[in-house]
């Protein structure tokens, strides 16, 4: 039997599935401080059962899940497998080949397989007992466990003996029946509790058996009488019974008799039912006319007074037409006497424009004449200008030459 082969995903510091060989021999795993190479060694340990956290180098059991880094995100689950070639047979299970799964995720859940199928952890446990491998076995010694195996009392060390001779899987399934011998021997005191409350009960529950049997005794004889009762009322029931079909065969005949009257008052029905349809119809008839002429008189009052109001208006209408027209012939009066007045106004006008015509011809010459000579006095001006700008040019050069 040897360590075959260890496959991690997700397990501290390993995010993609990692695969380890292991070939008979010797196998060293090389790398730098921080690499992960303690990482491996705790992942054995915690497939084989671990279940302290410090040991595996942790505080919470997240911290074994692959937390993510700033280029990739955390995983949910963690999940280590562990393969021994079992050609030999040295563990205690048929198959040439196991494969021992640990797998655990973020919600706290986690779960034990062997070759797949689900297990307890006491079942990995005692896989592996009295082999050298397990999680307190001697097969995986730690930075400083053998300084800590030095210098741990004689009882302490004896434990790894035990494991190395093979001796711990009797002294557990020791352990274990002592603690069923334990169990039992509390399962006979409470076995030893319930006889004597049961002997305590015994005589109540003979009186109640004595009480039982007379109440049995009494039901059978209940039973005879009720049955005896039972049978009395069927032959009332019949003689009930017969005295009712009599009294049917007598309603029979009343039926008919009674049916014979009800048709004949159902046709006279009929018959008053048809006159009474008749004189609705008249009355009906009778009060549509009434209601029609009571509309047309209505009517011919509605027209009659429309015809009033429509005369009103119009008599209205006509004196209004009359003011507007004499109003409008007043009006036409007035414009013809303001169109008089705009044709004299239009005449003087035209006298007029002839007149400013000739006025602004000659204004025109006059400013053009002005221009001219305005002109000529500009030019003198800019010369009488330049003439004085050149009198203070010297003034000041003269006032210079005075200073120096």
């Amino acid at each position: 039997m040897y360590l075959k082969r260890l496959e991690m995903y997700g397990f501290k510091s390993f995010a993609d599935k990692t695969v380890l060989d292991f070939i008979p021999g010797i196998t060293t795993v090389i790398g730098p401080n921080g690499s992960g190479k303690s990482n491996i060694s705790d992942c054995i340990r915690w497939i084989l059962g671990e279940q302290s956290l410090k040991s595996l180098r942790g505080t919470k059991s997240e911290d074994i899940i692959f937390a993510g880094t700033q280029n990739r995100k955390a995983l949910g689950y963690a999940e280590a497998s562990l393969v021994i070639d079992n050609s030999d047979s040295k563990l205690p299970i048929e198959y040439s080949e196991v494969v021992v799964t640990r797998r655990i995720y973020r919600s706290g859940e986690s779960g034990y397989f062997i070759n797949k199928t689900p297990c307890r952890l006491k079942d990995v446990l005692e896989l592996f007992m009295d082999t050298g491998i397990g999680k307190d076995g001697y097969s995986i010694i730690g930075q400083g466990k053998i300084d800590e195996i030095l210098s741990n009392k004689s009882e302490d060390r004896r434990h790894i003996f035990e494991e190395a001779a093979g001796i711990v899987k009797y002294r557990t399934r020791k352990a274990d029946s002592e603690k069923k011998l334990e169990q039992t021997k509390l399962n006979l005191l409470r076995i030893n509790d319930i006889i004597s409350e049961i002997e305590s009960n015994i005589e109540p529950l003979k009186i109640q058996s004595e009480k039982a049997k007379k109440f049995l005794s009494l039901r059978e004889e209940l039973k005879n009488i009720e049955v005896g009762l039972f049978l009395y009322n069927i032959e009332n029931y019949k003689a009930q019974t017969q005295e009712v079909l009599e009294n049917i065969d007598i309603f029979e005949t009343q039926k008919v008799k009674e049916e014979e009257n009800l048709n004949n008052i159902q046709t006279e029905k009929e018959n008053i039912k048809v006159l009474i349809d008749k004189l609705i119809e008249e009355i009906e008839r009778t009060q549509n006319l009434n209601f029609e002429g009571n509309q047309k008189k209505e009517q011919y009052n509605s027209e009659i007074g429309i015809t009033q109001e429509r005369i009103s208006n119009n008599k209205e209408n006509y004196e209004r037409y009359e003011k507007e027209l004499e109003e409008l012939e007043n009006r036409n009066k007035e414009l013809e006497e303001e169109k008089k007045q705009k044709e004299e106004k239009k005449n003087n006008l035209f006298t007029n424009k002839e007149k400013f015509e000739t006025e602004l011809k000659e204004k025109e010459a006059e400013l053009e004449k002005y221009s001219k000579t305005l002109s000529d006095k500009e030019i003198e001006i800019e010369k009488k200008k330049q003439i004085v700008q050149t009198n203070i040019d010297n003034k000041y050069e003269i006032l210079a030459n005075l200073n120096a």
